[in-house]
């Protein structure tokens, strides 16, 4: 064990574990194939025919949701900053409540495929449906960079790279894999990947925080005191103030990142999607629950592994390792299990990346297929073939933004990359979302005002914040055009899209359809006609 602690990353074999990882992927692309080869509609390739339970598209959901963010970089957080570090995981777990009682039961009544369906059930279609697909789009895409850069630092640490350019051949070669996951087996196939993955992950964790409450005589107190003594921080480890509030402005950080975590999940189009694959909203809402109690479990696990790393990796070694601070739970196995649990974990992370991403392509292509293609250019007079044809075509554009995008932001920790993805959401899809299953008054005009005013305004936010331009983890290092103070700009973002909805509906010259209205709030209350 001191051995593979004085080697660091030497200890790894990029044999051995390129040769699990590569074991983990024939297998989950098996799994897509077979799943995939009875993809025989849009109903098949969009939600899965809606043949899956609650309890298994709520693994799948947790699968979904469970990303690089939750794996590596909650771990390392925890691990580097301490207390602030774990309060990305309380935001993403009370979020679900927030999905349960007010958005998922709902919009599986209302909607058929996608989030466009549900906004423009009773709105203009087209202007509405294409206003939905930008916004897919771009969150889709945002998502996808914090999965793509955790990809390029995990395999990177994988195989021992620390070039650049070798980093970005990885993510390169992760984007091809995650685009041939979606062409081939559609929803289905994807369910059924991250149904398998969240299982694989949930032991992985299981079976490490166990063994780290042995190793320290079952004391959560004894875990806690080692990580502090090896830890920079000291007792401060365990106190609030590692990231956030050490002064006004990151206090405000705090704030919004919080409102970001909370509001921003029920609004994720990834995840709306998933709930077309149940066959009624009782599943929908026992999908919510299901995968709520994975993430209690799971989170339960993260918090152990983080001061896991802390104690027995060091945050030294974490933040010069290939990837940074989310390294922190590929080392930690490396220093418990040796080159063969490194293998099993960085594969089983690896799955997490691609389940994830290719459930974030097939939510983008579907959104521009169905609602762009088909209802717009097509008017709703489409071949299903043709759909499904374009569906791919997108998925593979998608696919290239990804690996671009990625290889940009590879090295920023993709907890923070996911929060910004969150913040987006709740900025574009949540208040035209609650403002079209609530408010009777609520237009078209509305609509659009609310979502690409949010949007818009998320977009420039962060621009021009410290997370592009003007600090030293900066994407663009070494010049400064910040002029927004906040990482996140959901303390701003989300209360103006609020607000750009409320007036446009009040200026708008269309009023609401008070038929559509009416056969909508029956509908989502009800589930009749859905």
């Amino acid at each position: 064990m001191t051995a593979l602690a004085a080697g660091g990353l030497t200890a790894s074999d990029p044999v051995v574990n390129t040769a699990v990882f590569a074991l983990f992927v024939a297998i989950t692309l098996y799994v897509v194939y077979r799943a995939g080869s009875r993809n025989s509609s849009t109903s098949d390739y969009y939600a899965a025919g809606s043949a899956f339970t609650g309890r298994q598209n709520g693994i799948a959901l947790s699968g979904d949701f469970l990303s690089a963010a939750s794996f590596l970089g909650i771990a390392g957080a925890i691990a580097v900053h301490g207390y602030d570090g774990f309060l990305y995981s309380i935001g993403f777990l009370v979020a679900w409540l927030v999905d349960l009682l007010l958005i998922a039961e709902l919009t599986r009544n209302t909607g058929r495929f996608t989030m466009g369906d549900v906004i423009s059930f009773r709105m203009r279609p087209r202007p509405v449906r294409a206003a939905a697909a930008t916004s897919t789009l771009v969150i889709s895409l945002f998502y996808m960079l914090a999965q793509m850069a955790g990809a390029g630092g995990l395999v990177a640490l994988l195989l021992d790279i620390h070039t650049r350019l070798g980093q970005a051949l990885i993510i390169g070669v992760v984007g091809l894999v995650m685009v041939l996951y979606v062409l081939v087996g559609g929803m289905k196939g994807t369910t059924w990947v991250q149904i398998i993955k969240a299982g694989v992950l949930m032991l992985a964790v299981v079976l490490i925080a166990v063994f780290l409450f042995g190793k320290y005589g079952f004391s959560f107190s004894n875990l806690l005191s080692a990580a502090t003594e090896k830890s920079p921080l000291g007792e401060s480890l365990l106190e609030p103030g590692g990231s956030y509030g050490k002064d006004g402005t990151t206090k405000l950080d705090f704030v919004s990142l919080a409102l970001a975590l909370v509001l921003g999940l029920s609004s994720l189009p990834h995840l709306l999607m998933r709930f077309y694959t149940v066959p009624n909203s009782l599943e929908a809402r026992r999908s919510v629950v299901w995968a709520t109690v994975c993430m209690l479990i799971f989170y339960g696990c993260t918090l152990v592994i983080g001061f896991g790393a802390a104690a027995l990796v060091g945050s030294d070694e974490i933040k010069n390792a290939p990837g940074g601070e989310n390294s922190a739970a590929p080392l930690l196995a490396l220093h418990i299990g040796g080159t063969l649990l490194l293998g099993v974990i960085a594969a089983v992370a690896f799955a997490t990346i691609l389940a994830v991403v290719a459930g974030l392509t097939i939510t983008a292509s579907a959104s521009f297929a169905h609602d762009v293609y088909a209802n717009i250019f097509k008017r709703g007079k489409a071949e299903p073939a043709d759909e499904v044809r374009v569906a791919r075509l997108t998925a593979i554009v998608v696919g290239v933004l990804a690996i671009v995008g990625g290889v940009l932001a590879n090295g920023q920790n993709v907890a923070f990359l996911v929060a910004l993805a969150f913040a987006v959401a709740a900025s574009a899809n949540l208040s035209t979302l609650l403002y079209s299953l609530f408010w009777k008054r609520f237009n078209t005009t509305g609509t659009l005002w609310g979502m690409y005013g949010g949007l818009i305004a998320c977009l420039v936010l962060v621009l021009f914040s410290p997370v592009v331009s003007g600090a030293p983890d900066a994407i663009f290092k070494g010049i400064d055009f910040a002029w927004f103070p906040l990482k996140n700009p959901g303390l701003v973002s989300i209360p103006f899209s609020f607000l750009c909805g409320f007036v446009g509906t009040l200026v708008g010259r269309q009023k609401a359809d008070a038929e559509k209205q009416a056969e909508m709030e029956v509908r989502s209350m009800t589930g009749i006609g859905s």
